[in-house]
């Protein structure tokens, strides 16, 4: 059942249930008609270490550290270094492509129109290549984290979810209430393979075999595929934990039915294709972009604009629907 959620006091914000109305995917918004403050004003968070830039460089670092050592003798670990953090960038940037701007934004919001062999391209290539992400359960459980944001029904986290918990449900996510993935494009041949659970089984061996026609070597090979995991377990984290917890990041919106923030720190802007300004997406889930100010950092509006100019990408009817007090002063590609 998507309405009727019980008011929840969750990292000690009182969630307040209200009828509202509906985004661009007919999702209802939990937080809409909640009284708000301007987006002049900023709700800055009282923990300062930011610890989530620590954990990404840590991991990047450490990804820079296991290509060097595993490196077999006749590749070196110069050279080592340049295959090892090289994967790790190609499933970095195919995985942005795949999951922020065009499953996310192209189909779970529908705030852009691509292409559909483009997005049946990507999608298969990602997950053969890069880091599997089934794109039906994915796009599902995303719109039911828009519905009960931080409350009893969103697969993601709860507001009372601390870290280790919502590490655990980067992988094992709580069961979805509903099915809200009903796109016509997640019904047709390529998306039905692609999320099928033996091509999940598949994509591990596809992914590490391309590194290991690079570097024929298994140790090497294996060190390597569960760096880049360890770092997009972090992404997933970003999006996940220090985004949906009131200590870290910004708020430009004092939206009260969720914790989401805004983190505008070069690392996870870029780490995350811009999703890690979420307070404001979840109050304007419609935009074909995150950023709400020219001063906010947009790296995946960037790729959009690219993607857009070479004709793989419009913007959809709600997608440059632009809010009166939405600082940009136009949205478009």
């Amino acid at each position: 059942m998507l309405t009727g959620v019980e008011p929840r006091s969750s990292a000690g914000v009182l969630a307040e249930p209200a009828t509202a109305p509906l985004d661009g995917v007919g999702i209802k918004r939990k937080d809409a008609g909640v009284a708000r403050e301007g987006p002049d004003r900023r709700t800055r968070c009282t923990q300062t270490m930011k610890t989530y830039n620590v954990l990404g460089f840590s991991a990047l670092a450490l990804q820079v550290l296991i290509s060097a050592m595993l490196a077999p003798p006749w590749l070196g670990p110069w050279w080592g270094i340049v295959v090892g953090f090289g994967f790790l960038l190609l499933s970095w940037f195919l995985g942005g492509l795949y999951l922020s701007d065009v499953i996310h934004l192209g189909i779970a919001h529908r705030a852009l129109d691509y292409k559909v062999w483009f997005i049946k391209v990507v999608t298969v290539v990602n997950n053969s290549v890069g880091v599997y992400v089934d794109p039906v359960s994915w796009v599902n459980r995303h719109r039911l984290h828009h519905v009960f944001a931080d409350h009893p029904g969103d697969p993601n986290k709860l507001g009372a979810d601390g870290f280790w918990k919502t590490m655990y449900l980067c992988i094992f996510p709580y069961p979805c209430t509903a099915n809200l993935a009903t796109d016509p494009i997640l019904r047709t041949r390529t998306f039905r393979v692609v999320s099928h659970p033996l091509f999940a089984v598949i994509s591990p061996l596809l992914s590490g075999g391309l590194l290991w026609l690079i570097v024929p070597d298994w140790k090497f090979v294996v060190g390597v595929w569960l760096g880049v995991r360890l770092f997009a377990l972090w992404v997933n984290m970003v999006q996940n934990y220090w985004t949906h917890d009131r200590r870290f990041g910004t708020r430009r919106y004092e939206d009260a039915g969720d914790n989401a923030m805004n983190i505008g720190d070069w690392l996870p802007v870029m780490a995350t294709f811009s999703a890690c300004w979420q307070n404001n997406h979840h109050h304007y889930q419609h935009l074909l972009r995150t950023s709400h100010d020219a001063a906010e950092f947009d790296f995946g509006y960037s790729t959009v604009r690219v993607m857009g100019a070479l004709g793989l990408v419009s913007p959809s009817k709600t997608g440059t629907n632009r809010p009166d007090d939405l600082a940009l002063a136009e949205v478009a590609l």
